[in-house]
């Protein structure tokens, strides 16, 4: 924990604790085959990897589930899926293979420097305790210029949200994810609002590009 404060030092002693501390492994050792925003939220996010993703490339989806919200009638070379959950992962027909991995122990990628084109994650970085390492990981593994994609809403598993991830609003929230992006490396990162709220569940996206 003490290379985390020190790749941040803004942020308070205890900044990644979680209210439940318990094994990760066990709390999603259950599959949950439901979405996390909503629909229209989810129509937002579909339409900005549209907009952004490179057609035919080699995409990361970092966190995934058993839906990637993935454009349909766009087709990638491989999708590779990252998650806790080999249930859901198995569930999700846009990836081309998957693995299991805790990145709250194990933060390394298990991916070749500089194979993909795109790194999504959904929905999924406020559970990080290794939030630097984890996007120095996917830094190394993405091509010269390709998008990391993080986006999320107000919706979460509390318990297993960070304390600091919980103390913020969503423009403190979007911050800190630029601040993640920013010390792992990657440049020209900026935060869109998908969705502000008002008729659906809010959407943010922070961009970073290697």
């Amino acid at each position: 924990m003490a290379e985390i404060i020190d790749r941040l030092p803004e942020l308070p002693p205890g900044a990644f604790r979680k209210q439940d501390a318990g094994d990760d492994s066990d709390f999603y050792a259950p599959a949950r085959l439901v979405t996390h925003i909503d629909e229209a939220a989810t129509r937002a996010l579909t339409a900005f990897y549209r907009a952004t993703l490179p057609a035919g490339g080699v995409l990361l989806d970092l966190m995934s589930s058993w839906v990637s919200h993935l454009p349909p009638e766009v087709a990638f070379s491989e999708v590779i899926g990252h998650g806790m959950n080999a249930e859901e992962l198995k569930a999700n027909p846009r990836l081309s293979r998957s693995f299991v991995q805790n990145l709250n122990s194990t933060p390394i990628l298990p991916l070749e420097a500089a194979t993909c084109d795109a790194a999504l994650c959904c929905v999924g970085v406020q559970y990080l305790q290794h939030p630097v390492e984890v996007f120095a990981e996917v830094l190394r593994v993405l091509r010269p210029g390709a998008p990391c994609i993080v986006s999320f809403s107000n919706r979460c598993f509390p318990t297993k949200a960070v304390a600091v991830w919980r103390s913020l609003d969503s423009n403190g929230q979007a911050a800190l994810v630029s601040l993640y992006l920013e010390r792992a490396g990657f440049l020209d990162i900026r935060t869109q609002v998908l969705q502000d709220g008002s008729k659906s569940d809010p959407l943010i996206a922070v961009t970073g590009r290697r």
